[in-house]
């Protein structure tokens, strides 16, 4: 079986009690991110209509009505307010997130991905009931936060991803892994894709509230899904406490215990590469929709949906370019040429005041996904196959510290910056976005090659 990927649900997998069949865990991940998806634009828009309409803002978006309201001090309230509640949003996420998903993926070690499957997707049910509460019958924006803590208790995005690429690592080879974790990485983007289309066009046609509950409806059958379908990929699951340190402990050993101390020293400095790219990442992702709303270029919702898809398609241009680029360059500098074009985006963005020049900076990042899928195949080649689940709870980890540094950075520079450079906040990222490829170079140089024979697994 040598390079050969062995699928989700293949003969690794363990039956379990009232598993209809052993489906592969990339279901999960697509339905997941296209509910997530779905909510997110529409979250944001409906904050800024909800505040428009509470302020008296009554200001189109509409190109020809929008030049003249750069100067409209409610209007820049109007975005200081949806700005700071996505990041109050994200900060009750992470707060709470930042010691359950820790927690739930070192126990997925030992009990089997399955339960935490289950649990996170129990979370982001619950999270979108919350949000179809506020949104019919017009509850207190507070309550958006309150969904978020609900969810991060029981792992949210973060331990669902967590489970599945400790998954992916479970029954992949070296020589495959990092195809496989790009393969996982395409499913959230073409969720994405699909959900920001179809997004758009329907918040146009019949408002906030059905998108909200086909979100409902996919979040059901996954969470039936994992429950039920997917093919365990732990091969000896064992009853063990939750509420116990020893699950984070360990997480710390990865980063602490000096044997072999090299490989310690490149999951750290890994993990920082991979904490900068993410925080650039959420941080453009979370300004970008309300930057799109506001003047200059006063998209409406169906531009605001094809921004999102746009956004979303790099996550599939990118496996492709990953594979192609895979037979005459090694990893690292892919990863380096997914970095630089990720900075011309960002620097496009940071000037753009046409519709067209806003797609031209989505086009550049055609293949800026394809750093964060090869740093986690990295990451996995140094662990040892009972750790696959602490790993990658240690990266949900970074992946929850980067979205809130993401949020206070970028949501509160925003706001800040609106007087003298709007788009400054992307010139931040793409600067940013030089302490990963720097590192990643770095390493390469010094050390390549760095997985040793002992942590090596079978193919």
């Amino acid at each position: 079986m040598e390079g050969r990927v062995s699928p989700v649900g293949s003969s690794h997998s363990i039956p379990a009690a009232g598993v209809l069949f052993r489906g592969p865990v990339e279901p999960v991940v697509f339905l997941a991110n296209f509910a997530l998806v779905l909510q997110g634009p529409l979250t944001t828009q409906y904050l800024w209509h909800r505040f428009s309409t509470e302020l008296g803002y009554n200001g189109t978006r509409h190109r020809g009505n929008c030049g003249n309201q750069s100067a409209d001090p409610i209007m820049k309230e109007v975005e200081t307010l949806t700005s700071h509640w996505t990041l109050y949003m994200n900060v009750g996420g992470f707060l709470v997130g930042l010691f359950w998903s820790t927690l739930l993926g070192a126990w997925s070690d030992r009990v089997g991905r399955r339960p935490l499957l289950v649990l996170s997707s129990l979370g982001l049910l619950v999270q979108v009931v919350v949000y179809i509460f506020v949104v019919q019958l017009q509850l207190h924006v507070g309550f958006f936060v309150l969904g978020r803590v609900l969810c991060a208790l029981l792992g949210d995005f973060n331990g669902l991803l967590a489970a599945s690429f400790a998954s992916v690592a479970d029954v992949s080879s070296n020589h495959s892994r990092t195809f496989r974790m790009a393969l996982l990485e395409a499913c959230i983007g073409v969720a994405g894709t699909l959900a920001s289309l179809l997004g758009g066009h329907w918040l146009r046609a019949q408002g906030y509230a059905n998108p909200f509950w086909l979100a409902l409806a996919l979040l059901i059958v996954m969470t039936l899904y994992a429950a039920f379908c997917f093919g365990e990929t732990v091969k000896e699951p064992k009853s063990t406490r939750l509420f116990t340190l020893h699950h984070h402990r360990a997480i710390v050993k990865l980063y602490v215990v000096p044997d072999p101390e090299k490989s310690r020293k490149h999951i750290a400095l890994y993990s920082l590469a991979i904490f900068v790219v993410i925080t650039v990442h959420f941080g453009a992702q979370d300004i970008l929709t309300l930057y799109e709303l506001s003047t200059p270029l006063c998209w409406d919702s169906k531009l605001v949906g094809y921004g999102s898809a746009a956004q979303h398609l790099p996550y599939l241009t990118s496996l492709v370019g990953l594979k192609l680029l895979q037979y005459c360059l090694a990893d690292t500098w892919v990863a380096e040429i997914g970095l630089s074009f990720n900075i011309l985006g960002m620097v496009v963005f940071a000037f753009a005041t046409t519709t067209p020049l806003m797609f031209t900076g989505y086009g550049l990042l055609f293949l800026s996904l394809v750093t964060t899928p090869i740093i986690r195949a990295k990451l996995s080649k140094l662990v040892g196959k009972s750790e696959q689940g602490a790993l990658f709870s240690a990266v949900a980890c970074v992946n929850s510290l980067a979205m809130l540094t993401a949020s206070g950075i970028f949501n509160s520079l925003y706001p800040a910056t609106l007087n003298f450079m709007k788009g400054f906040p992307f010139l931040l990222g793409a600067g940013l976005l030089f302490i990963p490829a720097i590192l990643i170079g770095v390493l390469e140089k010094a050390y390549p090659s760095p997985e040793f024979q002992q942590f090596s697994q079978s193919s």
